[in-house]
């Protein structure tokens, strides 16, 4: 219902700025907008199918690591940390494997992927639910923890950012080096989630798995952070670079490896999961072709521009940098829709460059939370439960607490 109103919106306000512009003498505002129309259409198709090839790629991969028990393995691994966090689903409950089998998932940026998994364990949750139309505690610690979207590996992101650098023709473009910013901006969210959730529920997070794992993390953020103050611009480009690029090579290598070892026929998975690649990438031609020509309306009439100057002078009156603000759209689309989200970050690394510091963090923003509204209605609608409780405050709290840290990302790692 909420992208329905934003998309009628895009085309009856850019309609009405058209016929006020034509209304004073500019006569070419309407084939501008016809132009516009198709150029969008294209723009959505070609960048789908540039998709195809790199969500084939991953979810071949991902096949990979389910059948070698990579996946198996690190579920077992944050088992420990995870029971804390979730103390009314029993030890050895189906539910916690489906919830593991959603977070890999969830991890690796493969947003397709985690949503059926997902799906499948709120149904399992549902099983331990005494009161099947009000929310538990942990469908909501699980459904915020979706929400906030903690991504090792932002692969949509990075696929759709490749396939835009090939339509620009930059030679050499390092798709992942979004890898550390994102994983900051995601990282903040999550944690701003986790500790919200946790407030409302009064669970005790003062144990020693818990401790330990928040103290790795607010080391490596804080190392990262105080490392960025320090180094070199140029020195921070190619650091991103190399673990982005290094990370994912070293996590298909030991998917492969592993693979080997447990006598999995590695070329027949890959192949398996690869399948369903094209699926992925065909089945978000409409909604992406919807977005960007609602938007590319918007933006031919001129009230694109005129609501960035808007955002631009508000907050160059309190005195901050206003470079992030063409790519602000983003993150409060995101609230609301993710193909809206995607739509207008495609929009910005067209219009600004899939290089610049606006694509760049347009991509960040993106990486850094899932779409609340979708996933409470998705994931709850899916086992019928409609009291809610504190899961939209909580998730709200994650994708402010995610976009403050994705501008700030960005910043550091200019």
């Amino acid at each position: 219902m909420a992208l329905n109103v934003v998309w009628l919106g895009f085309f009856l306000i850019s309609f009405f700025a058209a016929c006020v512009r034509m209304a004073s003498g500019d006569l070419t505002v309407f084939p501008a907008m016809l132009a516009s129309l198709f150029d969008s259409a294209r723009t959505a198709f070609e960048i789908a199918l540039g998709l195809a090839g790199v969500m084939s790629l991953w979810l071949g991969v991902m096949r990979i690591g389910e059948r070698a028990g990579v996946v198996d393995a690190f579920a077992r691994l944050v088992n420990p940390l995870l029971r804390h966090f979730f103390p009314g689903v029993p030890q050895g409950h189906p539910a916690q494997g489906a919830m593991m089998m959603n977070v890999s998932a969830n991890l690796l940026g493969l947003d397709n992927a985690a949503t059926p998994l997902g799906l499948n364990a709120m149904r399992e949750l549902q099983t331990l639910n005494r009161r099947p139309d009000v929310a538990t505690d942990a469908q909501i610690m699980f459904i915020v923890l979706n929400t906030a979207g903690l991504t090792l590996i932002p692969t949509s992101v990075i696929a759709i950012r490749q396939a835009i650098a090939v339509k620009q023709g930059l030679v050499g473009f390092n798709a992942a080096d979004i890898f550390l910013p994102t994983l900051l901006a995601t990282g903040g969210s999550c944690l701003a989630g986790l500790l919200a959730v946790a407030w409302v529920q009064r669970l005790n997070l003062l144990r020693p798995a818990v401790l330990v794992a928040f103290g790795l993390v607010v080391a490596l953020l804080g190392g990262m952070v105080a490392w960025l103050r320090h180094a070199p611009p140029e020195q921070v480009s190619r650091v991103t670079a190399l673990a982005g690029a290094g990370f994912i090579l070293s996590l298909i290598t030991l998917f492969l490896v592993c693979g080997a070892l447990r006598r999995v026929n590695v070329y027949e998975a890959f192949i398996d999961g690869a399948k369903d690649g094209f699926g992925v990438a065909v089945q978000i031609i409409p909604y992406l072709v919807a977005i960007l020509v609602a938007i590319g309306l918007f933006r031919a009439t001129g009230c694109m521009d005129v609501l960035m100057g808007w955002l631009t002078q508000g907050f160059a009156h309190l005195g901050v940098n206003t470079d992030f603000v063409p790519a602000l759209p983003v993150g409060l689309m995101k609230i609301l829709s993710g193909a809206g989200a995607r739509g207008l970050m495609v929009d910005v690394m067209t219009t600004y460059g899939v290089d610049s510091f606006q694509g760049r963090l347009a991509a960040i923003i993106q990486g850094s939370t899932e779409t609340t509204f979708y996933v409470l209605a998705v994931y709850f609608g899916s086992v019928n439960v409609r009291n809610t409780r504190h899961a939209l405050g909580c998730a709200l709290v994650a994708d402010a607490a995610g976009l403050v840290c994705a501008v700030g990302a960005a910043y550091l790692f200019r």
